[in-house]
Protein backbone atom coordinates (compact mmCIF):
# COMPACT_ATOMS: atom_id res chain seq x y z
CA UNK A 1 0.00 0.00 0.00
CA UNK A 2 1.28 3.45 -0.87
CA UNK A 3 -0.04 6.89 -0.13
CA UNK A 4 -0.12 9.57 -2.79
CA UNK A 5 0.04 13.34 -2.22
CA UNK A 6 -2.86 14.55 -4.36
CA UNK A 7 -1.64 18.13 -5.05
CA UNK A 8 1.89 16.97 -5.99
CA UNK A 9 1.03 13.55 -7.44
CA UNK A 10 4.01 12.13 -5.53
CA UNK A 11 4.30 8.94 -3.48
CA UNK A 12 4.55 9.89 0.19
CA UNK A 13 7.49 8.53 2.20
CA UNK A 14 7.17 6.82 5.57
CA UNK A 15 8.27 9.20 8.34
CA UNK A 16 7.32 7.81 11.78
CA UNK A 17 5.07 5.41 13.67
CA UNK A 18 3.59 5.44 17.15
CA UNK A 19 1.92 2.88 19.38
CA UNK A 20 -0.27 4.97 21.73
CA UNK A 21 -0.93 2.01 24.05
CA UNK A 22 -4.66 1.64 23.42
CA UNK A 23 -4.16 -1.10 20.82
CA UNK A 24 -4.03 1.30 17.91
CA UNK A 25 -1.09 2.27 15.74
CA UNK A 26 -0.44 5.48 13.87
CA UNK A 27 1.89 5.95 10.94
CA UNK A 28 3.06 9.29 9.58
CA UNK A 29 3.87 9.81 5.90
CA UNK A 30 5.43 12.91 4.33
CA UNK A 31 5.40 14.23 0.78
CA UNK A 32 8.97 14.77 -0.41
CA UNK A 33 7.88 17.50 -2.85
CA UNK A 34 5.73 19.82 -0.72
CA UNK A 35 6.40 18.58 2.84
CA UNK A 36 2.70 17.84 3.48
CA UNK A 37 2.10 15.22 6.22
CA UNK A 38 -0.56 12.55 6.35
CA UNK A 39 -1.33 10.20 9.25
CA UNK A 40 -2.87 6.73 9.16
CA UNK A 41 -4.65 5.35 12.23
CA UNK A 42 -5.28 1.61 12.50
CA UNK A 43 -7.84 0.28 14.98
CA UNK A 44 -6.93 -2.48 17.48
CA UNK A 45 -8.14 -5.31 15.20
CA UNK A 46 -6.16 -3.97 12.23
CA UNK A 47 -3.12 -3.53 14.46
CA UNK A 48 -3.42 -7.14 15.67
CA UNK A 49 -3.69 -8.38 12.08
CA UNK A 50 -0.59 -6.47 11.02
CA UNK A 51 1.32 -7.74 14.08
CA UNK A 52 0.27 -11.36 13.55
CA UNK A 53 1.61 -11.20 9.99
CA UNK A 54 5.00 -10.08 11.28
CA UNK A 55 4.76 -6.78 9.47
CA UNK A 56 6.16 -3.62 10.94
CA UNK A 57 4.82 -0.35 9.63
CA UNK A 58 7.69 1.37 7.86
CA UNK A 59 9.74 -1.78 7.40
CA UNK A 60 9.87 -5.55 7.43
CA UNK A 61 10.53 -7.54 10.63
CA UNK A 62 10.59 -11.00 9.05
CA UNK A 63 12.83 -12.08 6.17
CA UNK A 64 11.30 -12.56 2.73
CA UNK A 65 9.86 -16.00 2.26
CA UNK A 66 10.50 -18.39 -0.66
CA UNK A 67 8.16 -17.88 -3.64
CA UNK A 68 7.02 -14.55 -2.25
CA UNK A 69 7.44 -12.87 -5.60
CA UNK A 70 4.91 -13.59 -8.26
CA UNK A 71 6.03 -15.41 -11.36
CA UNK A 72 5.49 -12.31 -13.48
CA UNK A 73 8.17 -10.50 -11.48
CA UNK A 74 10.85 -13.13 -12.19
CA UNK A 75 13.62 -12.17 -14.60
CA UNK A 76 13.12 -15.17 -16.87
CA UNK A 77 9.97 -17.12 -15.93
CA UNK A 78 9.45 -20.65 -17.23
CA UNK A 79 6.09 -21.09 -18.94
CA UNK A 80 5.65 -24.60 -17.53
CA UNK A 81 7.11 -23.91 -14.06
CA UNK A 82 3.79 -24.58 -12.34
CA UNK A 83 2.55 -27.42 -14.56
CA UNK A 84 2.28 -30.64 -12.62
CA UNK A 85 4.41 -33.45 -13.99
CA UNK A 86 2.97 -36.95 -14.20
CA UNK A 87 4.57 -39.99 -12.63
CA UNK A 88 6.72 -41.84 -15.13
CA UNK A 89 7.58 -38.66 -17.04
CA UNK A 90 11.04 -39.41 -18.45
CA UNK A 91 12.31 -35.86 -17.94
CA UNK A 92 11.26 -35.91 -14.28
CA UNK A 93 12.74 -39.37 -13.70
CA UNK A 94 16.02 -38.27 -15.29
CA UNK A 95 16.11 -35.07 -13.23
CA UNK A 96 15.57 -36.99 -9.98
CA UNK A 97 18.08 -39.73 -10.75
CA UNK A 98 19.91 -39.46 -14.08
CA UNK A 99 21.26 -43.02 -13.71
CA UNK A 100 17.69 -44.35 -13.75
CA UNK A 101 16.53 -42.37 -16.78
CA UNK A 102 14.46 -44.74 -18.93
CA UNK A 103 15.41 -45.55 -22.47
CA UNK A 104 13.40 -43.94 -25.25
CA UNK A 105 9.86 -45.27 -25.06
CA UNK A 106 7.95 -46.76 -27.97
CA UNK A 107 5.63 -44.28 -29.65
CA UNK A 108 2.06 -45.54 -29.35
CA UNK A 109 -0.89 -44.41 -31.44
CA UNK A 110 -4.59 -44.98 -30.90
CA UNK A 111 -6.99 -46.34 -33.51
CA UNK A 112 -10.24 -44.45 -34.09
CA UNK A 113 -12.18 -47.37 -32.61
CA UNK A 114 -10.06 -47.35 -29.44
CA UNK A 115 -10.50 -43.58 -29.09
CA UNK A 116 -14.27 -44.00 -29.55
CA UNK A 117 -14.25 -46.60 -26.79
CA UNK A 118 -12.46 -44.15 -24.47
CA UNK A 119 -15.41 -41.75 -24.76
CA UNK A 120 -17.40 -44.25 -22.62
CA UNK A 121 -14.95 -43.68 -19.75
CA UNK A 122 -15.89 -40.84 -17.33
CA UNK A 123 -13.89 -37.70 -18.11
CA UNK A 124 -12.36 -37.41 -14.63
CA UNK A 125 -10.53 -40.75 -15.03
CA UNK A 126 -10.12 -40.83 -18.82
CA UNK A 127 -6.52 -39.56 -18.71
CA UNK A 128 -5.54 -42.19 -16.16
CA UNK A 129 -7.20 -44.98 -18.17
CA UNK A 130 -5.48 -43.82 -21.35
CA UNK A 131 -2.13 -43.78 -19.50
CA UNK A 132 -2.70 -47.37 -18.26
CA UNK A 133 -3.36 -48.64 -21.79
CA UNK A 134 -0.46 -46.64 -23.25
CA UNK A 135 1.98 -47.96 -20.62
CA UNK A 136 0.74 -51.49 -21.26
CA UNK A 137 1.26 -51.14 -25.03
CA UNK A 138 4.75 -49.68 -24.53
CA UNK A 139 5.76 -52.51 -22.19
CA UNK A 140 4.48 -55.12 -24.65
CA UNK A 141 5.94 -53.36 -27.73
CA UNK A 142 2.52 -52.73 -29.29
CA UNK A 143 2.62 -49.63 -31.53
CA UNK A 144 -1.16 -49.34 -32.18
CA UNK A 145 -3.85 -49.54 -29.51
CA UNK A 146 -7.05 -51.13 -30.78
CA UNK A 147 -10.12 -52.39 -28.90
CA UNK A 148 -8.53 -55.89 -28.98
CA UNK A 149 -5.40 -54.55 -27.29
CA UNK A 150 -7.60 -52.84 -24.71
CA UNK A 151 -9.40 -56.12 -23.99
CA UNK A 152 -6.07 -57.98 -23.63
CA UNK A 153 -4.75 -55.28 -21.29
CA UNK A 154 -7.87 -55.47 -19.12
CA UNK A 155 -7.40 -59.23 -18.77
CA UNK A 156 -3.64 -59.11 -18.22
CA UNK A 157 -3.92 -56.28 -15.68
CA UNK A 158 -6.90 -57.78 -13.85
CA UNK A 159 -9.26 -54.92 -14.72
CA UNK A 160 -12.21 -56.99 -16.00
CA UNK A 161 -14.56 -55.85 -13.24
CA UNK A 162 -13.90 -52.18 -13.93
Amino acid sequence: MKFLCIPCDEVMKFADRDLPGDGTITALFTCGACGRDMAMLANPMETQLVSSLGIEIGGRTVPEQPFQQTRSKLESPKDDAFVEATAGDASIDAAVNPAEAPAARLSVTWSDEANDRLTNVPKFVRGMVKRIYTDYAQEKGIPLITPDVMDRARTDLGLEGM
